[in-house]
């Protein structure tokens, strides 16, 4: 956030007027945006709830793997343990913890340490890599048995451990649908500082929910009919939009 002050300011000194609306994620003192912080972690959260029902996966008593416990996996495992879930393990650059009976996520740590390669073992219903890219190998995604995978980070799954879920019948949410709560409210952020009118974080929680799920719901939907993953479902509604869109604007000249 102070850097995004920061970048704000420094626009901002060079056109000779401020513009709170160049860059997003900032302090809410300087038009940053209520609920910014833990949109993209859920946003996780919100479609893992709307997959997991669609493959008749109950949140109550769901067991959760999360790696990452910063804004996102923090957030997406703070509202899925809410939710009811058990939050059975989590791994981070301090190492991984793991109780099958649930962590208690004020106090992580008390949880057994075990050595980080055996996170992806874990014995658990919801996988959330909401750490690094790459993280999902082929030869771990054989080894997980979680029945539905949440893209918290940007690229955690490779092509080739797509195919293997895929094979497997494991349900990948893909990043560019799953973790889009971030985007989606700095939009939100854009929306308030041009209008001078702020919402409140309940608005902001409601309005994310709506479009996120809404958008979800579309994808879901192009995947049954095309009956192809989600992942690819993604892509075909963007192309799709894009494609109508330059049909009824034409070329010029």
């Amino acid at each position: 956030a102070q850097i995004m002050a920061w970048m704000m300011d420094t626009y901002s000194m060079n056109v000779g007027a401020t513009m709170t609306g160049v860059v997003t994620g900032k302090p809410i003192d300087l038009g940053g945006s209520l609920g910014r912080v833990k949109a993209t972690g859920r946003g996780v959260f919100l479609t893992g709830r709307e997959a997991a029902r669609r493959i008749g996966l109950e949140i109550a008593g769901a067991r959760v793997a999360v790696q990452g416990f910063g804004n996102v996996g923090g957030t997406a495992a703070e509202l899925f343990a809410a939710a009811g879930a058990r939050i059975v393990a989590i791994q981070d650059d301090t190492g991984t913890v793991h109780n099958a009976r649930g962590l208690d996520l004020a106090q992580p740590k008390k949880g057994e340490r075990i050595a980080d390669e055996d996170f992806w073992d874990i014995d658990c219903d919801i996988l959330v890599p909401a750490a690094l890219e790459s993280q999902l190998t082929p030869e771990r995604a054989r080894r997980t048995r979680a029945k539905l995978v949440l893209e918290g980070a940007n690229g955690p799954t490779l092509p080739a451990a797509d195919d293997v879920l895929t094979e497997r019948g494991v349900l990948v949410v893909p990043d560019v649908i799953c973790n889009a709560g971030g985007v989606i409210v700095s939009y939100f952020e854009w929306v308030q500082d041009f209008s001078s009118f702020f919402w409140t974080e309940d608005e902001i929680n409601q309005r994310l929910e709506k479009i996120h799920i809404d958008a979800f719901v579309h994808i879901w939907e192009t995947a049954a009919h095309h009956k192809v993953s989600l992942r690819t479902a993604t892509f075909v509604v963007a192309c799709e939009r894009i494609l109508r869109a330059r049909e009824l604007r034409g070329l010029y000249p």
